[in-house]
């Protein structure tokens, strides 16, 4: 039976806006691939992302280009060849995953190798602003057991502190978004360290992050712009401590496991993230959350509405997607 693509956009806003090191938003512009083989439909969403050359317009393009070759047979194993990884790779990969589960009568994780999916404690992150500004975010969500607080360059010092005393007893990671410097490297870190900041992700510009080998690092750094895939592990294991898997790098699911796989082999810690989008995009990512140190994958959070159905987060803690979402 023939297998036909559907591609389309959406787009969702997001409560209060996000900022992070690199400007701001108010909505999330994800895009969705949908497959379809007789009376079973899958679907997988990505986002696409401006750091990597990536629009709205050109993931769509590049999606519909491989239209004619899924409906002449190509199927997820040849879709990792016939695509480079990236956000549209991630959206067909994951509607592959979500379809082979529907016409299989099983599920994504069970297809994976998995057992049964089990609920994780996500992060939450708080968007970039003033000392005072963070401070007051901060102190809204001050009981959630694990926040992540975006950094922005100068002025991080007194950020982290403002945060830590809004929460403290929260565990704080930090995501730089590769706005340090190699002159701004110790003073940030020791600023994490009176924190008691657990991991740093992405300090400096992927470019300039070789000088990580010859840097101190109290505090575990994670690679997030650094990483895209499992070929990049073997460069990046002299300067990280850990890794970020987001299925948008990775070029979706697939991929995203192999990477997950190859990393614990290499000693590296795991956090699994995501971009700022539904829970569609955020749902297979749940079955790479099972071997994570660190889930991140907080966006329907913090969007002023969700898809229905959506994930079930209980506070932070984050519960396996139902079938009529994904997988």
């Amino acid at each position: 039976m023939t297998v036909t693509l559907e591609v389309a956009t959406d787009s969702w806003p997001i409560e209060g806006g996000f900022t992070i090191a690199r400007g701001s938003r108010t909505h999330a512009n994800v895009v969705v691939a949908t497959l379809t083989e007789g009376p079973h439909r899958g679907r997988g969403e990505c986002v696409p992302y401006a750091r990597y050359g990536e629009t709205v317009e050109g993931v769509m393009a590049d999606i519909e280009r491989l239209k004619a070759d899924i409906e002449r047979g190509l199927d997820r194993a040849g879709l990792q060849a016939a695509m480079p990884a990236g956000a549209a790779r991630n959206a067909l990969d994951c509607a592959f995953w979500d379809l082979e589960a529907k016409r299989g009568n099983t599920t994504a994780a069970a297809l994976a190798g998995l057992g049964p999916l089990v609920a994780s404690v996500t992060a939450f992150t708080i968007s970039l602003g003033t000392p005072e500004k963070m401070a007051a975010d901060t102190a809204k969500a001050a009981s959630r057991p694990l926040l992540k607080v975006k950094l922005g360059g100068e002025g991080d010092p007194e950020r982290i502190a403002a945060v830590r005393a809004a929460a403290p007893a929260a565990r704080l990671i930090v995501d730089a978004n590769e706005a340090w410097s190699q002159e701004s490297f110790a003073r940030n870190m020791a600023a994490c360290v009176a924190a008691g900041v657990e991991l740093i992700e992405q300090p400096l510009p992927s470019d300039a992050d070789a000088c990580l080998a010859g840097l101190e690092r109290p505090v575990p750094v994670c690679a997030d712009e650094s990483l895209h895939t499992s070929a990049d592990l073997e460069r990046l294991a002299p300067l990280y401590d850990a890794v970020n898997i987001k299925l948008d790098k990775t070029g979706g699911l697939t991929e995203a496991l192999k990477l997950l796989a190859e990393a614990r082999a290499r000693d590296f810690r795991v956090m699994v993230g995501c971009m700022l989008g539904t829970s569609l995009a955020m749902a297979p990512a749940v079955l790479v959350a099972q071997g994570a140190d660190y889930v991140d994958l907080d966006a329907p959070l913090l969007l002023a509405k969700d898809r229905e159905p959506g994930l079930v987060f209980e506070g932070s803690t984050l519960m396996p997607p139902a079938p009529e979402l994904w997988g």
